[in-house]
């Protein structure tokens, strides 16, 4: 299966709007950037492929609203994704603090899923509320990795989406391994039952 081609869906969340999320995934997909915002409506999505340790993956990458009256409509796309990116606004504590909610919400209405945590917008350093000891602290509570980044400038862009893919093909490969094990033990267990039904008889 991961020999060839594998495509994930990646799901992009934040609780407030203007963290950036849109402008990650334009200039990851595109390499473009807009200094016009413009509220996402719904869900949007962007797609790429990329190649990881040589293995192609198609990622399909959906952003998502940061407004609450949208949260049923995103809800239903992270609970069947593979991976979810937590986007905050670096100059922005209110951004910061809403990160614990969508962990909780992640946490309720996904069974196991790859997530990182991004803080976004990290290009100016006197707007800089959201200190990195902080957030790095936070995120290691969590247990999951934190990266700082700038759609504006490109930093650490490709680097996130390619820390995501890394741990979903990774979560892939082992939840696959764990199968093929099982089946093993099973068939083994079918063999033993076999072979000690025909003493009996």
């Amino acid at each position: 299966m991961f020999r060839g081609f594998s495509s994930f869906f990646v799901c992009c969340l934040s609780v407030v709007p203007g963290v950036g999320k849109s402008s990650l995934l334009l200039r990851f997909a595109d390499n473009t950037f807009s200094g016009s915002y413009i509220t996402t409506i719904g869900v949007d999505f962007k797609i790429r492929t990329v190649e990881i340790n040589g293995e192609k993956v198609k990622l399909q990458i959906w952003d998502t609203a940061g407004q609450e009256r949208f949260r049923t409509i995103t809800s239903t796309y992270y609970r069947g994704t593979h991976g979810v990116i937590v986007v905050y606004d670096v100059t922005s504590a209110e951004s910061f603090v809403n990160v614990k909610r969508w962990l909780h919400e992640i946490n309720q209405n996904c069974d196991e899923v790859c997530r990182i945590l991004v803080g976004n917008k990290n290009d100016d350093p006197n707007s800089k509320v959201v200190e990195t000891n902080d957030a790095q602290k936070f995120a290691e509570q969590m247990g999951i990795s934190l990266f700082e980044t700038s759609a504006k400038e490109n930093i650490n862009v490709e680097e996130m989406f390619n820390c995501i893919t890394e741990l979903v093909l990774r979560a892939k490969k082992e939840s696959v391994a764990k199968q093929q094990q099982q089946q093993q033990n099973d068939v083994i267990k079918l063999s033993k039952n076999s072979k000690r039904k025909k003493k009996c008889c």
